[in-house]
This record gives C-alpha cells, structure tokens and sequence, in this order.
C-alpha cells in the first residue's frame, strides 16, 4: 500500500463538524479521521499535518477565554502524544463588525502552505496527498506540486450557493487531481464516545 501525507485545516473541520451536528459539535478522533480518509484512498497515513490557532486572548483574558483557552491546551497535549501528527499553530484575531465580534484565524494558510512547499523535500518518496482544505489561496502551491507529479486529493464540502459559507472556488476543485466531498459519515466513522474535543 502506497504512503501518503495528510494536511487537515482545523478550522474547516470544526465549521463541517458543527453543521453536521447540526449546530452541535461531533466530538471525533482527528487521528482516526485522517487515518480514515486515507484508507478510502487505499492508502496509507505516514503523517499527519494539523493547522490550527490557540483561541482569542483577551488583554486580560476573561474567565471564560481562560477555559477555553486551558480546554484547547488539553486537547493539544494529547495528539502530541501521537508522533503521527504535527502540529502547526497560526494565531487568533477577534474583530468587531456590525457591534458583534468574529474570529478569524491567520497565518494557518501560510503555514500549509509552507509545508507543502518543503514536501518533495521533506518527503520525496510521497507521490499522493490528501489536502483538507477550502481556500483558493491553495491553487498555486497546488499548480505547483501537480508539476512534479504529485497527486492531490482534495477532500472538501460545497454548496453551489455563492452565498452559502460553504461554498468553493470552482479554480481549487479544478486544479486538484480529484475532490471528494465530506459527509457526516466520515465524521461518525471516527466518533469518540463521551468525550468532547471541540
């Protein structure tokens, strides 16, 4: 069986968790699901790329960004434990519009981005990747690795409303050797039992 890199964006998974569980996060192993995904492929997991950010920190935190803060530091702590998964940290900003605060996360693109620039380096034996991913900030480094013979499927979930959150850019589900779209399936496949990680 072949190898294969997996690079999951935390933030699309958490948005995909949450509308699957229908407003309620789906607490689900990210080692098993990435495992997962890769065996649909026939294919098999050598490492795992996790892209997140730390929750937003106030100047000082209130009480509640404390726990949710000490909540993400737990769940950090324990997929370290597993030397299958990197894990690379972007960062959280908080912006107000309209009178209400948003979250984004930033750099976490960049930081993918960056990975899969290094990759045929890094690993130069991998021939096929699985890319978690929603942005068409990825088609260049796509472009890119596809030149050099790479396969890259892209796993994803879209609407055909431009106004939907869910939406994709036609250009990222061109430019991927093929995409498959996420269902709540995949997600219940690596559901953990009593236990919440979101």
């Amino acid at each position: 069986m072949k190898e294969t890199l997996v690079f999951l964006d935390a933030g699309l998974l958490s948005k995909l968790s949450r509308y699957f569980g229908k407003g309620k996060y789906i607490s689900y192993d990210i080692i098993k699901f990435a495992k997962n995904l890769a065996r649909k492929e026939n294919l098999n997991c050598q490492q795992i790329f996790y892209y997140t950010a730390p929750p937003f920190q106030s100047e000082p935190p209130i009480k509640e960004e404390i726990k949710r803060k000490e909540r993400y530091d737990r769940f950090i702590k324990k997929l370290l434990k597993n030397k299958e998964i990197v894990i690379r940290e972007g960062r959280c900003q908080r912006l107000k519009i309209d009178g209400k605060f948003i979250f984004k996360q930033k750099a976490v693109d960049s930081l993918m981005i960056m990975d899969l620039m290094r990759m045929p380096i890094d690993y130069p034996k991998i021939k096929k990747i699985i890319l978690i991913a929603s942005d068409s900030d990825f088609v260049p480094i796509i472009k890119y690795l596809r030149k050099l013979n790479i396969d890259i499927t892209l796993y994803t979930h879209y609407s055909k409303n431009r106004k939907s959150n869910l939406s994709r850019s036609n250009e990222l589900l061109k430019t991927v050797s093929r995409y498959v779209n996420l269902t709540k399936k995949d997600f219940d496949a690596a559901k953990l039992i009593n236990e919440i990680l979101n």
